[in-house]
């Protein structure tokens, strides 16, 4: 929804010749093997989805849509009247129940993760399969280079072992001080300092379609518990942690060296767009895409 990028980032060019991060995403999830991308968007901006950025992977790779509609909730659950957006990450994910069927990735439309990344995921997933727990993956990135200079972010901060994801809990308002430190607020309201090297979930996960029978039973709990708090989120992360805490499932930690970029504010639009400038002079990428 762009609230404080003030648009929709997914649309937003920012390559030398147009290209948009989501650009940059589609064509290196293509070139690690990807054959088909489910868009999770609002069922009013379809149309303009469609024309601005579905109609350009037509020829590449097989399009799909799921909507993410606030009144998409459980049978025998309302929406309140003061709520007035949809029910955060998780919530987008389930939206694409009836769309996948099939081992998949999920992203982030407005964050660029770097070809690395979906090359070590289109290997993850290549090799899934179900079992008892249940296998994920997620993609890792250091706290220090999620960071954004002109205000705070939202991160799951990860805590790892043997190559495990051991649990993931959801900071809010993170942000690097005058002194140099890094601090957030901890889910129980607190202001805490971070260690800027911590792994942290920037929402690139690899599930299988066994997820979203969980993901029914979490949402409903969620539902239970929060629904009539106007802005309570329902993170991803926060639903992975839970099946992580109950021994529901397991999840791999797939270390990669590549660059994260992530646009959260309009200050930081000229950043990314130079770093895609340097990588385009490395030779990583042509331009226009192709």
């Amino acid at each position: 929804m762009g609230s404080r990028y003030g648009g929709l980032k997914q649309l937003d060019p920012l390559g030398p010749t147009g290209e948009t991060v989501l650009d940059y995403s589609v064509h290196d999830a293509v070139r690690a093997g990807f054959t088909r991308v489910v868009f999770v968007i609002r069922r009013e901006m379809e149309a303009a989805f469609h024309e601005g950025v579905g109609k350009r992977y037509a020829d590449k790779i097989g399009i799909d849509y799921a909507f993410q509609e606030l009144e998409d909730v459980p049978a025998g659950f309302s929406v309140p009247a003061e709520r007035s957006k949809p029910w955060g990450t998780a919530h987008a994910v389930r939206a694409a129940r009836d769309r996948i069927a099939e081992p998949f990735a999920v992203i982030n439309a407005d964050d660029f993760y770097g070809a690395e990344a979906f090359a070590v995921m289109a290997e993850e997933l290549g090799s899934a399969a179900a079992a008892d727990p249940l296998t994920f993956s997620m993609v890792g990135y250091p706290l220090r280079t999620t960071l954004s200079p002109h205000g705070t972010v939202n991160r799951g901060l990860c805590e790892t072992r043997d190559g495990l994801l051991r649990s993931v809990t959801e900071y809010t308002e993170i942000q690097r001080r005058a002194d140099g430190t890094v601090a957030g607020i901890a889910p129980d309201g607190a202001t805490r300092p971070l260690d800027p090297e911590t792994p942290v979930s920037m929402n690139f996960w690899g599930l299988l379609p066994e997820v979203f029978p969980l993901l029914e039973q979490d949402f409903e709990e969620f539902l239970r518990k929060d629904r009539t708090t106007p802005k309570a989120e329902w993170y991803l992360p926060a639903f992975i942690d839970g099946l992580l805490t109950k021994g529901t499932a397991l999840c791999r930690v797939l270390p990669v060296e590549t660059e994260w970029f992530g646009i959260t504010y309009p200050e930081d639009k000229p950043e990314v767009q130079a770093a895609i400038r340097r990588m385009i002079e490395a030779g990583r990428y042509t331009s226009p895409l192709s």
